[in-house]
């Protein structure tokens, strides 16, 4: 497969298995395929703490941070050999970069124990770290550098944005003609895939660790007492927890205990060249470089380069047949059959952008599954619906994320919770809505993703609808922007006549900005009604039920017919979520979660309720309540025409909740309205949904009534004060840093979750508060996650922000040191480039409208 030149087009293309080299770190090395130890002759363990199975990087990464952090009995099984799979023909690439915030934190740790993990196993990871580029060649990949460099100042990652002049000086061998500015990141590179993880292997085994292989696991049995017995030819394990690490075989083992897991295998292909003489000729390794547009990475190897695209989803090609039938056996180091013609749209590209290429002989095209989840991103931690079985899969970028993955998840497993907030990965965002077809939707979109602009408010129409629509979507889907929220669609905001309708993304403020002034003007002068059907529901109900929700939430239990705002926290006091309780019965609860964290939370109660033999049972009943919020002045005039239920103030008070009979259909309504002004939620009996909606927007003709979506109850809730489960409080912060204090009973008789580690962290005092913040801008507003500076300093974040339509100014909540929380205290916030003025004031700027009655109350008084 030698020979043949990049720049003769496409009839030149080369067809896997001519060549089944792939690069190695070390550029003196040779490219084979190297025997891993067979482990057949080790005393096999009958017991162990944890079962990994799966020998990639990433399952041999969480076997050594087990067995170091001192879990005694760590066992790994690997079918085949170690790296079999997505990890051996990987191209090894590693960055600190991610958009995402903590995914930040993943790319660190794993830098970080890449470049001490020679010394520490004396094993050999071929790590370089020559930096990398990503390269801008328009304006708005230029505000999408800027608009990250906001988001990353206050980590620890080392990130910069260089000009033109500066890329040159690093990459010498560009084309600068369409350069107009890059993210460099120092201290990226590329790492050799096998050593990197049989350098993780001889570390876990170095702790403790047991690997066996080959080592087939053919059964997965859970006992009564919450563990499983691994069945393997050479005899069964019994494990206290199980993870599967398995890549792209994750489907079948985890069909073995009834999960279809939503992975699929992508053909992603790079070419490696023969030896360039420009390349030889330089003193430094060249960076790695990502052209953003041309969408595809490229990097030294050897004395040639090595060149990596993603394609559109038109051309890229799905293993679809491996989610149908399976694997095949006995594939392991196999590679697919390569097509250079698919590429060739990026290599044109790649050879205008790096001019070097276009002499370039080909010595070597891979073709290689890697795995892919709908959203790109894995699946990582414990699943619901099983006890003790947790998931490290859907990696499609398994070697960056392996080293802080492994830690990240043995933290978990040693200490009982996430070392810090990661439920974008959580593997119970998915759940029986996501289907087959679903699946390849997604995946053919997000590996064309892969380098599409990354905006904020970002919306990804594949595979939508899901079978997940609430009763009023066929009435709203063509009125409206809709966005995605756990296989739900949910009106973001809406269209009149002369809008500018659909989605138009910008880091600017974009066509939704008027429309959403004027819903919120509708919620604060008339009524609005909004689907909120989205949210998580549970009935939780049973002798042990009060019990059981006094153990985990932080407030006391409301009484029959009464709501409260609840937290669950986690051991250390952290907040793991937020949840509306109503006691609807004696025993018996209804309990609201937000949308993305549905499984999150009901995996969290379920582990309680197993640990503590709680005699309670919780039914998920998410999808068979359709719920409509109702919220301005005007809305119990609205509801009182359909009722003959008192709606009055005296009759039905805030944060109350009765049975009621609306348009002929039994419901319930809680008063309460996460817009701040006077307002119901509704929960109805999914089939009755569209009737109810119909009849109350009938009935608010007179008044004015009309549509609101998500944009304008997110700038509502922030300029009443209201925090935001994922935003303000996660499992980052403490609920007293956050302001939850009222919500939060330390007096209260039960021993809740987290408890004496919130009463040692208020004895200690806080090191930071959430703040409130007003700021001067021009044509952009905070999203959350920005930076804040004081004197050149960095100083905190934001966690989330909007326009606040009624003061007509833009605001933010915001992490400060408890030194700059002081009202009129003045910091900066940065957006795309720029430092805007920012000022602490009093929180709300709005007062909600349960607050406003009570003061009106009293001055009559």
């Amino acid at each position: 497969g030698r020979g043949r030149n990049l720049g003769r087009g496409r009839n030149q293309a080369l067809r896997s298995g001519q060549s089944r080299g792939v690069p190695g770190g070390d550029y003196t090395s040779t490219w084979r395929l190297r025997p891993d130890r067979s482990s057949t002759k080790i005393r096999w363990k009958d017991a162990a703490e944890t079962v990994i199975i799966g020998g990639g990087c990433v399952g041999v990464s969480l076997a050594y941070h087990l067995a170091k952090a001192g879990q005694k009995d760590v066992v790994l099984l690997e079918k085949s050999e170690l790296t079999a799979g997505s990890t051996w023909h990987a191209a090894g690439l590693t960055t600190y970069y991610h958009p995402g915030i903590n995914l930040k934190k993943v790319h660190y740790h794993s830098i970080k124990l890449y470049e001490s993990l020679e010394a520490e196993t004396g094993q050999a990871v071929g790590f370089h770290q020559p930096g990398s580029i990503r390269i801008a060649s328009t304006p708005v990949r230029v505000d999408e550098l800027k608009y990250q460099m906001a988001r990353t100042h206050w980590h620890p990652t080392p990130q910069w944005l260089i000009t033109p002049e500066k890329i040159k000086e690093l990459f010498p061998l560009l084309n600068m003609d369409k350069v107009l500015a890059g993210l460099y990141n120092p201290g990226d590179g590329h790492i050799d895939p096998y050593s990197l993880t049989m350098a993780l292997a001889a570390g876990a085994r170095m702790y403790g660790a047991q690997i066996y292989n080959p080592a087939l696991v053919s059964g997965l049995t859970p006992t009564s007492d919450g563990k499983w017995d691994v069945q393997t030819p050479h005899g069964t394990i019994r494990a206290n927890r199980i993870v599967n690490a398995t890549g792209f075989w994750a489907r079948e083992v985890g069909q073995q205990i009834g999960f279809d897991h939503p992975t699929i295998p992508v053909h992603h292909q790079y070419v490696v060249t023969a030896t360039v003489p420009e390349v030889k000729a330089l003193k430094a390794e060249l960076p790695v470089i990502r052209d953003l547009e041309g969408s595809y990475y490229l990097r030294q190897e050897r004395d040639g380069l090595l060149f990596g695209p993603y394609e559109k989803e038109e051309k890229m090609v799905l293993q679809d047949s491996w989610v149908r039938d399976g694997v095949p056996p006995g594939f392991g180091k196999e590679l697919f059959e390569s097509d250079l013609d698919r590429i060739m749209h990026h290599v044109e590209m790649a050879m205008e952008m790096v001019p070097v290429l276009k002499n370039a002989d080909i010595i070597n095209i891979v073709s290689g599954p890697i795995t892919y989840t709908p959203d790109l991103l894995p699946m990582v931690g414990p699943h619901q619906g099983a006890r003790n079985y947790w998931t490290a899969i859907g990696f499609g970028y398994g070697v960056i994320h392996a080293g802080g993955i492994g830690k990240f998840l043995s933290d978990w497993i040693v200490t009982g919770e996430p070392p810090y907030d990661l439920i974008e990965c959580d593997p119970n965002r998915y759940g029986k809505w996501t289907t087959v077809p679903y699946l390849c939707a997604k995946a053919r979109e997000s590996y064309g993703f892969n380098n599409v602009v990354g905006y904020p408010k970002e919306e990804r129409f594949a595979g939508r609808p899901t079978n997940r629509t609430s009763g009023v979507y066929e009435l709203l889907k063509g009125k409206a922007s809709m966005g995605f929220h756990a296989g739900w669609e949910q009106p973001h905001w809406f269209y009149k006549p002369g809008d500018n309708a659909g989605y138009k993304p910008s880091f600017r403020r974009t066509n939704w900005f008027g429309p959403v002034g004027r819903e919120c003007k509708l919620v604060m002068e008339k009524v609005g009604v909004v689907d909120l059907t989205p949210f998580g529901k549970f009935m939780v109900k049973g002798k042990d039920s009060h019990k059981l929700l006094d153990r985990l939430f932080a407030n006391t239990m409301p009484k029959v017919g009464l709501t409260n705002i609840s937290h669950m926290l986690t051991p250390t006091g952290r907040v793991y979520a937020e949840v509306t309780i109503t006691q609807l019965t004696p025993g018996e609860f209804l309990l609201i979660t937000g949308s993305g964290s549905e499984l999150h939370d009901l995996r969290w109660m379920e582990k309680e309720v197993a640990e503590g033999a709680y005699d309670v049972d919780i039914s998920n009943v998410t999808e068979d309540i359709g719920v409509l919020g109702v919220a301005g002045p005007k809305a119990r005039d609205v509801l009182q025409k359909l009722t003959q239920e008192d709606m009055s103030d005296a009759s039905f008070k805030f944060l109350h909740c009765k049975p009621i009979q609306l348009g002929g259909i039994n419901l319930r309504a809680i008063r309460i309205s996460y817009t701040g002004e006077l307002g119901w939620e509704l929960y109805i009996p999914h089939k009755d949904m569209a009737a109810v909606y119909q009849a109350i927007m009938a009935a608010g003709e007179d008044e004015g009534i009309d549509n609101f979506g998500t944009y304008a109850m997110s700038s509502l809730r922030l300029e009443k004060g209201f925090r935001g489960w994922g935003a303000e409080m996660n499992c980052d912060t403490n609920p007293l840093e956050a302001g939850l204090d009222y919500f939060i009973k330390l007096n209260k008789h039960a021993d809740f979750i987290g408890k004496a580690a919130l009463q040692e962290i208020k004895a200690k005092g806080l090191k930071r508060k959430l703040s409130y913040i007003t700021m001067e801008t021009d044509d952009v507003d905070p999203e959350g996650n920005e930076t804040i500076w004081l004197n050149g300093k960095v100083v905190g974040n934001t966690t989330s922000g909007a326009y606040s339509y009624t003061t007509q100014q833009s605001l933010a909540f915001a992490y400060l040191p408890v030194e700059l929380c002081s009202v009129g205290q003045k910091v900066e916030v940065e957006m795309l480039g720029r430092k805007y003025p920012a000022m602490v004031v009093q929180e709300p700027l709005v007062l909600t409208e349960p607050t406003r009655t009570r003061l009106q109350k009293k001055s009559k008084a």
